[in-house]
């Protein structure tokens, strides 16, 4: 490949046959669709995209990007990309920590497993090769267990695990990969897809090897003008002084609030009276311990948390934002002790932090409409009860079982399907579309159900970034959302931290790109277009799955019920003007893209 700063090597493992191949990425690839989860979703298409996400036909894409690894600032997530088996999309999901960067220190450009194997294994990653090892000892671990087991066999130094727990191993469709503990790969039924394919666990030991730009002295301008945004004290990223690098992600909690966007009870609220006790600042203040840091990362967001009192004891990393919301606000719990053990809990049993609370408070709301049994629900706020239905489901127990099918398997199975607030299968993160309205667009139009992170309008609609807009304004959230999401599937697929995007944007983006590789001209213009590029390419393959016209909904409370809240009261979520608008500035035809975008985008 013509192109310098990637490896030049890709593993590609049949779990079936238990060989390894290796190959570079496909030039032409590289150049269209850029990294991680660009060019994982390119792997997952080659697998067809109506086979069963659980089948062994399925991909399970292990992917960093051109920057992963390298100097620039937050540099080190790594993707995962796969079907999902909670949504039937193309899903991608992120995790920070050290793994992503070892990968590619390793020599790989990623690691695309595909097949079954007939009994648990683990791959050993180093030096340029992938090994397939015996997992039968550590099948039925969690995922702390797990990676202490492993790092004592492989020796902690220069190591990262990613695994899979309890929950991925039983196919719970929300089951997660998670990395150095903590780290999650949360969204999507990742874990799952690694539980149908009996992987417990991929070990990377690789000491650091610096990537160089093709371009050294070009790099070190564009490295320095990069990072001088992310240290500037006027980006909420300036380490020690901006509010994401002092309080983490939670930062979000109290001020989400105060406007009328924090749902609370399954979203039948917009406020949650008791927000400031989940918030950061309350964190920090009881409970922070260290402020530990991804690679290549100055602003250190992650808060690690020590429970030392109390029937809640667990010392983890960290309290984060949207999962505090979900076992919190939304199930009416206020006890942040017991939020931080119940993540603990996901991140070793092995699944979405955020979907869990939404599992649970769709439980609730039932329970509280009488829609299932006093004695099989949960009461809002019975944290103990939360705990045990979560077990539950991880080892698919009773009602587990049926829970770990997704929340709008079980709420259909109620009769009562609009106690789901999910999109595509997929439950909603912490801003309610009521309050924020680019935010309801963000979720319908999302390619991989519900999510906050395809194009974060929250950061326009709450001022993080210069670009202010009204909360509560419809109109320019289509064009405003186009743009995000087409920046961020640029970002995400160089592979860079999803906050550089507080501080950096196309121009910085584009110009570190172009020196890595080594291109005479890569401009803002050409970040979106490859962004554009990425994000139909994902459609396209939600279109072939079966995702057409009508696809992009919302639940119907955020459309129909009105916010009870001071900062949002009397607003609902206006998302057919929104969609109309989206899909003319996407060239889309009701959700679907049409051959003639395809080709334009060279797609096809």
């Amino acid at each position: 490949m013509s192109l310098g700063g990637y490896a030049g090597r890709v593993g590609h493992v049949d779990l079936t046959k238990g060989t390894v191949n290796y190959a570079p990425i496909p030039e032409d690839w590289a150049r269209k669709f850029i990294g991680a989860r660009g060019l994982g979703v390119r792997y997952v298409l080659e697998q067809g995209a109506t086979i069963d996400a659980l089948s062994p036909q399925n991909a399970l894409c292990f992917m960093n990007g051109p920057l992963t690894g390298t100097e620039a600032s937050m540099s080190g997530r790594l993707a995962l990309v796969t079907k999902s088996p909670l949504t039937g999309t193309v899903t991608d999901s992120h995790m920070g920590g050290w793994s992503a960067a070892r990968l590619r220190w390793a020599g790989f450009d990623g690691i695309v497993f595909t097949g079954a194997a007939q009994k648990p294994v683990y791959a050993y990653v180093a030096n340029n090769t992938v090994e397939l090892r015996d997992a039968a000892d550590l099948w039925g671990k969690g995922v702390h267990e797990t990676i202490a087991t492993l790092k004592e066999r492989h020796g902690e130094a220069d190591l990262s695990v990613m695994a899979i727990g309890p929950a991925g191993e039983n196919k719970v469709r929300f089951g997660a990969w998670l990395n150095e503990n903590d780290r999650a790969s949360g969204r999507g039924g990742t874990g799952a897809v690694g539980g149908s394919k009996m992987l417990k666990a991929v070990v990377v030991k690789a000491e650091r090897v610096m990537p160089r730009a093709v371009n050294r002295d070009a790099w070190r301008d564009a490295h320095r003008v990069g990072l001088g945004k992310i240290m500037d004290e006027a980006n909420v990223t300036s380490p020690k002084k901006g509010g994401l690098s002092v309080y983490g992600t939670n930062v979000l909690m109290n001020v989400t609030n105060t406007i009328g966007a924090l749902g609370a009870r399954n979203s039948q609220e917009t406020h949650y009276d008791h927000a400031e006790l989940l918030a950061g600042e309350y964190v920090n203040e009881h409970y922070l311990i260290d402020d530990p840091t991804c690679h290549a990362c100055p602003v250190a967001c992650k808060k690690e948390v020590e429970i030392k009192d109390g029937p809640y004891k667990v010392k983890m990393e960290s309290v984060e934002y949207e999962p505090a919301w979900s076992l919190g606000a939304n199930c009416g719990n206020d006890d942040i002790a017991s939020v931080a053990f119940m993540i603990d809990r996901a991140n070793d049993w092995g699944y979405d932090a955020i979907e869990i609370g939404q599992v649970l408070s769709m439980m609730m709301e039932a329970t509280q409409r009488e829609y299932v049994p006093a004695g099989e629900g949960i009461t809002w706020g019975d944290r103990d009860r939360m705990i045990e239905v979560s077990r539950m489901i991880t080892f698919r127990e009773g009602l587990g079982d049926r829970l770990a099918e997704g929340i709008d398997s079980f709420a259909n199975g109620l009769g009562h399907p609009e106690l789901a607030m999910t999109v595509k299968g997929q439950a909603t993160p912490a801003y309610d579309p009521r309050g924020l309205k680019g935010m309801g667009l963000g979720y319908a139009t999302s390619n991989r159900g519900a999510c906050h992170l395809r194009g974060y309008s929250p950061a326009s609609e709450l001022g993080l970034i210069g670009l202010k807009t009204d909360p509560l304004a419809w109109e320019g959230k289509g064009e405003l959302l186009k743009i995000l999401q087409d920046l961020h599937a640029f970002s995400d697929s160089l592979d860079l931290c999803k906050f550089s995007a507080f501080a950096e944007g196309a121009e910085e983006y584009a110009e570190q790109y172009r020196v890595m590789v080594g291109l005479d001209a890569f401009t803002a213009n050409d970040v979106l277009l490859a962004g554009e590029r990425i994000y139909n390419l994902e459609r396209y393959y939600n279109n072939l799955a079966g995702f057409r016209e009508g696809s992009d909904t919302l639940p119907q409370r955020f459309l129909d019920e009105p916010s009870n809240s001071k900062g949002s009261e009397g607003e609902v979520c206006e998302l057919d003007q929104m969609l109309e608008e989206y899909y003319r500035v996407r060239g889309w035809e009701n959700g679907v893209v049409p051959e003639a975008k395809l080709r334009e985008l060279q797609i096809v």
